[in-house]
């Protein structure tokens, strides 16, 4: 028989440039598989602080990467309880984001990189509210999104980021299909593609250039 509790949780999240009255984008970001929030926000760190604010999320699950149990990363959810984990995340982020004074800001920026295009994509469907941008970083793009969804995307953010790496070693032929055709559903002509010659990494370089566009 499995039973369920509702208990109080507390997590961190990295503020790496605070917002101030100069600030013209907020950087909500949303690291991958693996990683922790105080390593993925060296990423950001070459975007101007003048204009740029960055707030990178913690995933809540931690776990050791190698067999020494020296390295610690950590995962947003699984295939396991993937509802209730998620609804999980979305209270999270709903408190970092009223933390951080931001709810119904329109200079938000919901990045999003491999594990983290998920958690992204489903927050702003849980979000509803207007946002500079959503920016999708070598990830899936969850199934259950459909076209209505689509819609509301396209509503709420002005304008929408797809970046993959053409030497990325987790595409196949199957999974570029399955992507561009949920892409064409959700997004349509709004989206804007970027394929820099990369593999599976953060293109911090096309990061830059693109927060130059955004101001």
């Amino acid at each position: 028989m499995v039973k369920m509790v509702s208990y109080v949780h507390t997590n961190s999240y990295e503020v790496l440039y605070p917002t101030t009255k100069s600030t013209k984008n907020i950087w909500i970001c949303f690291h991958g598989l693996g990683y922790l929030s105080r390593y993925f926000k060296k990423y950001f760190k070459d975007l101007d602080p003048e204009t740029n604010a960055v707030i990178v999320l913690q995933a809540p699950s931690k776990f050791y990467l190698d067999k020494k149990f020296k390295h610690v990363g950590a995962s947003w959810l699984t295939r396991v309880d993937t509802v209730q984990e998620m609804d999980n995340n979305l209270h999270y982020i709903d408190e970092v984001i009223k933390n951080e004074k931001l709810v119904g800001d329109p200079r938000l920026i919901l990045m999003g990189y491999s594990q983290g295009v998920s958690i992204a994509t489903r927050f702003l469907k849980h979000y509803a509210q207007p946002i500079k941008a959503l920016i999708m970083h070598s990830g899936s793009i969850p199934d259950e999104l459909n076209e209505q969804d689509g819609k509301l995307f396209k509503a709420m953010a002005d304008r929408i980021i797809h970046i993959v790496g053409t030497q990325d070693e987790y595409l196949t032929e199957e999974r570029i299909e399955k992507e561009q055709q949920k892409i064409d559903l959700l997004f349509g002509e709004k989206c804007e593609f970027h394929r820099p010659t990369i593999k599976h990494e953060v293109d911090v370089e096309l990061i830059i250039s693109i927060s130059k566009t955004l101001s």
